[in-house]
């Protein structure tokens, strides 16, 4: 039997700290599990900096979310005893991942779980965008709206379409999956490498980012944020593409040079773009995108469904257990 002082320091010792109110499933994984001690951020809004880094210290665990900025200055915080790190998130571009390397700190994320409804999320931006929902629906509204009108409120179809996809990764091909019932007639997409056995079931074509640029009537994007990435979507990117193509990023606001995108849309070198994600986020309400028409900005809601969040919540509360015993996670990032 443990003496009452012995247990309480064992408890201690698997204290793990999450930095958000996440969904209840992803709770009750944690709080049902007995072998750790959870200390919450019982909101909504983010941690303060300054508390997130004292609540870290002498943790075992933390689970986080991708707006939580975990870098050498969290990690010094932390100390020693902190051995695994959970993010409720597919990316990871928030970890510092050569500190949390060089410190033996084990992470799990959450993929897949996420692909469906972030791909479906995609799509209803690109089709509001190109068919200027948002647009229309403020001019019924406003009594913009008086008759019918051959020419007003038109935009682009898919149909017929060359549809450019920016990593074709497991988001990038639910998209096509998810497209190509529209009849698009062509898929292009770029990356690290070519996909070959993946690519063959849209027909997609392996081509450098110049030809996408100036082919693409759509340009979806769905890579990951790395050294490679970011900035990749720039002046010299714009330019390439038509004036009556249409951009989709749904990945990362860093992937996109955000004043090069505004003078493309008010310079006419591109119809219309809508983003999923910005830099920063939240984007300030002054901020320039934000006065266009042509831009559709949603408050990054890619896997926002019920169920996804619920799933990723669990599914990082599971990679968190798992790492605090020592097991195999479900979904562990191999450093």
């Amino acid at each position: 039997l443990f003496r009452p002082r012995r247990m309480r320091a064992l408890l201690r010792a698997m204290e793990v700290f999450v930095t958000r109110r996440i969904p209840p499933a992803g709770l009750r994984t944690l709080s049902e599990a007995g072998g750790c001690v959870v200390r919450l951020w019982d909101s909504e809004e983010p941690v303060p900096r300054a508390e997130l880094l004292a609540a870290v210290a002498g943790k075992r665990g933390l689970l986080c979310l991708l707006s939580d900025r975990v870098d050498r200055e969290l990690l010094e915080a932390a100390g020693p005893s902190l051995k695994v790190i959970s993010t409720m998130s597919v990316g990871f571009d928030h970890l510092d991942l050569h500190e949390i390397k060089k410190r033996g700190i084990r992470v799990g994320y959450t993929p897949d779980v996420l692909t469906d409804a972030t791909a479906e999320l995609s799509v209803a931006l690109l089709l509001a965008t190109c068919r200027r929902l948002p647009e229309s629906a403020e001019e019924v509204k406003n009594g913009g709206w008086t008759t019918w009108k051959p020419l007003w409120m038109c935009g682009y179809g898919l149909s017929g379409s060359t549809v450019g996809i920016i990593g074709l990764g497991r988001i990038g091909q639910a998209v096509a999956r998810r497209l190509k019932p529209f009849g698009v007639k062509k898929f292009l997409y770029t990356g690290s490498r070519p996909k070959t056995e993946i690519a063959v079931e849209f027909q997609a074509e392996f081509v450098p980012i110049t030809r996408l640029a100036e082919e693409a009537d759509f340009v979806v994007v769905t890579c990951a944020l790395t050294p490679e990435t970011q900035g990749i979507c720039n002046k010299d990117f714009f330019s390439r593409m038509r004036k009556n193509a249409v951009f989709i990023n749904t990945s990362r606001g860093a992937v996109v040079n955000q004043e090069d995108l505004y003078d493309a849309l008010v310079n006419g070198q591109i119809a219309a773009a809508g983003l999923d994600v910005t830099t920063p986020e939240p984007l300030p309400t002054d901020h320039p995108l934000l006065s266009l028409k042509n831009c559709v900005i949603l408050p990054h809601i890619g896997s926002a469904t019920y169920t996804t969040r619920n799933t990723m919540s669990v599914l990082a509360a599971n990679n968190l257990l798992a790492g605090l015993r020592g097991e195999p996670m479900p979904s562990e990032l191999l450093l």
